[in-house]
């Protein structure tokens, strides 16, 4: 039987962080993140402010997954760095979810986001823990215009 490495330690930690949410299971949002009285942990949900401190990390949990009927993730361009006690995963949220229903007692329509992440870790002694997360939304292109930066504007090109 052969170990795990450190990084395959971290991505079933990341995995677990995504399977929680999807589970509504606080208590293992709980035991995920980082609890340590030298480390503030942090968060940055899309579109939210810095949440600051284990308390209103997982209180902004708790309020998502109470307001939420239903939600799932689908993880790809997931990529792991370990250096020491400290590993970076980034990867790109394929977020499927339940929007509010137009009728009382109904199911609300699906919705799609993307959303990029990067979640760092902390090794401890009861395993690799969450000590920051960042979402950011994935803002779609319309079909009609391409990407454009300075090359491609010609306000910027000299004349």
């Amino acid at each position: 039987m052969t170990s795990l490495t450190d990084s395959e330690r971290v991505a079933l930690v990341n995995t677990a962080l995504y399977e929680a949410m999807e589970q509504g299971d606080h208590g293992a949002l709980d035991r995920l993140w980082l609890d340590s009285a030298e480390t503030e942990v942090s968060c940055v949900h899309p579109g939210w402010p810095v949440l600051r401190g284990r308390g209103e990390v997982l209180r902004s949990y708790a309020l998502i997954m109470a307001n939420t009927d239903y939600i799932q993730f689908f993880l790809t361009d997931v990529e792991v760095s370990v250096l020491a006690d400290t590993a970076l995963v980034t990867c790109t949220e394929n977020i499927l979810s339940g929007a509010p229903a137009e009728e009382e007692g109904q199911l609300g329509p699906l919705v799609g986001q993307l959303v990029v992440a990067t979640n760092v870790f902390r090794r401890t002694d009861d395993g690799w823990k969450v000590w920051s997360h960042h979402g950011s939304p994935v803002l779609a292109e319309r079909d009609d215009e391409g990407p454009e930066g300075p090359e491609d504007d010609d306000r910027l090109m000299p004349g």
